[in-house]
Order: C-alpha cells, then structure tokens, then sequence
C-alpha cells in the first residue's frame, strides 16, 4: 500500500492503518531497534510505541515522508530506552555507536543549544551531500540506522575492511569539516 494510502487510513481513524504500517514498516523498524538494543523484548516494544506515537500523531501531522518519520521516532525511542539501560548495557549498541562518533560531535547542552542543534543539523546534511554515495550509505547505516560492520559489508556488497576504512574516513573528516564550519567538537 502507498505512504499516502496509509496516511489517510490514520487520519480516517482506521486502525487498518497501524497493520498496513506493519506489513511495510515492521521489518525496518524492528531492525532499528534491534541495531540499537539488542533486545527482542524491548525492540519490539519500541516498534508499537512507535505506532502508538503516530496514532496520535496523524492527525494533524502528515509526514511527507512515512518511512523516514517512523524511522526516527524509532530510532528516538529505542536511544531513550537505551539510556534507561545504560548502566546494565555496556559495550554494545547504541553505546558503541555514540562512542565512534564522540570525537566528532559537540557536547550536549540545554534549552540554549536549539540554535546550535539546528546549525549542526544544517551543517550534517551538507557532510552527507558532500560523500560519495557509498560513503553516504556506508555512514548512515552505521550511524542513523545502527547497522554493524558486517551487515553493511553484506548488504553492499564490499568488505568488512573497506567499510571500517570509510566509516573512519568519514569520521576524521566530519570532524574537520564541522571545525572549519566553527561548530566546536
């Protein structure tokens, strides 16, 4: 069924929406979860919350694009529960990701950064134009969608070697191009 279709099940209240939402989306966003979690229990959990999230979303919002909008209310979703596990879940996850990029990105702040959250936002996207497409692949994947070395490599078609290599290219010149931007790392 088309995006459009879907959309206008939730705003007819329809709740064929949330399984035609499934049957298209479930696999991916069960894959975010999971990427990030590394828990059955918990990614699925994270899944239904993201369809309870948009049942209560639609309408008024109409996401021009479904399958992105629900990646990253799944993906927020499943790096909140990650932070109420922080303590029992060392070394894997979400964790191993936000630790690559550590060195790439600013600190955290308050209400004060939305300025700057937004500039950074800004200056993500002109990053990611810049990379070749693979590399652009290579890195969301890794770094949006929480896919591991190997998988991205499979599914790509490439070596485990030349994606670590390109994720850490990526990295390094992240980090130059936000400097040379003056958004402080």
């Amino acid at each position: 069924m088309e995006d459009e279709r879907i959309i206008e099940l939730y705003w007819n209240r329809d709740q064929r929406a949330i399984r035609e939402t499934d049957g298209k989306y479930g696999k991916l966003l069960g894959g975010i979860a999971w990427n990030l979690l590394r828990s059955r229990e918990d990614s699925e959990e994270c899944v239904n919350d993201t369809y309870l999230r948009a049942w209560n979303a639609i309408p008024p919002q109409r996401p021009g694009a479904l399958r992105a909008w629900l990646a990253r209310i799944t993906r927020n979703l499943s790096l909140d529960r990650w932070k109420t596990r922080q303590a029992e879940k060392r070394g894997g996850g979400a964790e191993t990701l936000l630790g690559e990029l550590e060195d790439c990105l600013p600190a955290p702040g308050g209400p004060e950064r939305a300025l700057e959250d937004r500039e950074l936002a800004e200056a993500l996207e002109g990053f990611l134009r810049g990379l070749s497409r693979e590399g652009r692949a290579m890195f969301l994947r890794r770094y949006w969608y929480g896919q591991g070395v190997a998988e991205i490599a499979g599914d790509l078609g490439c070596g485990e070697g030349k994606v670590k290599s390109s994720l850490f290219r990526s990295r390094k010149a992240l980090r130059e191009f936000l400097e040379k931007e003056g958004i402080a790392v």
